[in-house]
């Protein structure tokens, strides 16, 4: 008989949905920021997201009757949490959209997936490598590349700067996908707020010394973009991101940067009126054929069957 604990393991359509759901998520915050950043310095903005997310997930907690731990070591992670995946891609990507272009920041940004599986092959070793991953992660490029537009990298390298700020954020993004798997047995809203409330540690000070944010007068706009960031695209998907980093793994869980670009893309039309490429369909189907790749389990053999002497 086949053994059944040799059988794959499931991945719950619930996950699945909520993988898509943070990709939502993350694929309208290029939106928000853009907008934001028009009348907002980038380090204030960062700074007011954090602090909004943060107290919004505390008073979430509180209703829920649940305590932050008390740790002095937890709170150490949480802050290392927050300057790898908040503090430093957060301000580096609003500083680089202020001249980036919306299609080449969503297609350096979506290569997450690419360094998070490299950081585990070559470092923590955490998660199995396999030529499938290999393939999701060649699949999810091809597909940006056709979805985003060839003629995006026309302007490659003329903005150097700022190109690799965008590419520096993607690769703290890939650490702190996998430094995330240490907060397995707190609730998913706690190292999310923690890191929130430990970035805001951070930027505020930074924000009143470099930007004096009285100074400054945001539009209307600005603000309901920073609101939308904040509740959204930081608070509520960050509980999504830590649940999805035990559930999927960080390899996998990263992948949904490749569904961000056609999300990000279908925003950008609908709301900015941008353009899609014309190769845009043959992309999508890339996408979709990495993000199954790193995401779906490996259906395993039987075991062999035991046979009497």
């Amino acid at each position: 008989m086949p053994n059944p604990s040799s059988a794959a393991p499931i991945v719950p359509a619930r996950e699945l949905l909520l993988l898509a759901l943070l990709a939502t998520l993350w694929g309208a915050s290029y939106t928000f920021i853009r907008i934001g950043v028009e009348t907002i310095p980038p380090i204030t903005f960062i700074a007011a997201r954090t602090i909004i997310a943060g107290v919004l997930l505390m008073a979430i907690l509180k209703l829920r009757g649940l305590s932050m731990p008390s740790d002095p070591a937890v709170w150490k992670r949480f802050l290392i949490q927050a300057c790898i995946n908040s503090v430093i891609p957060f301000t580096l990507i609003a500083w680089a959209e202020q001249t980036v272009s919306a299609g080449l920041a969503t297609i350096l940004n979506s290569t997450t997936p690419i360094f998070t599986f490299l950081l585990t092959a070559l470092i923590t070793r955490h998660e199995a490598v396999t030529g499938r991953k290999l393939f999701g992660v060649a699949a999810g490029i091809v597909g940006i590349s056709l979805i985003v537009g060839l003629e995006v990298f026309q302007g490659f390298g003329s903005q150097l700067a700022a190109q690799l700020a965008i590419v520096a954020a993607t690769i703290s993004y890939a650490a702190a996908a996998i430094f995330g798997r240490g907060f397995k047995g707190l609730d998913p809203m706690m190292p999310a707020a923690g890191s929130m409330l430990c970035g805001a540690v951070v930027l505020v000070p930074l924000s009143l010394v470099v930007e004096q944010p009285w100074t400054i007068a945001p539009s209307t706009s600005s603000l309901l973009a920073l609101l939308g960031l904040s509740v959204f695209s930081t608070a509520l998907a960050f509980v999504i991101y830590f649940r999805l980093i035990h559930t999927l793994g960080s390899v996998s869980t990263t992948s949904q940067a490749y569904l961000r670009v056609p999300i990000g893309v279908g925003i950008g039309i609908v709301f900015l009126g941008e353009t899609l490429a014309s190769t845009a369909w043959m992309g999508l189907i890339f996408v979709m054929a990495g993000v199954a790749a790193m995401t779906l389990p490996a259906r395993r053999k039987p075991a062999p069957e035991a046979t009497s002497a």
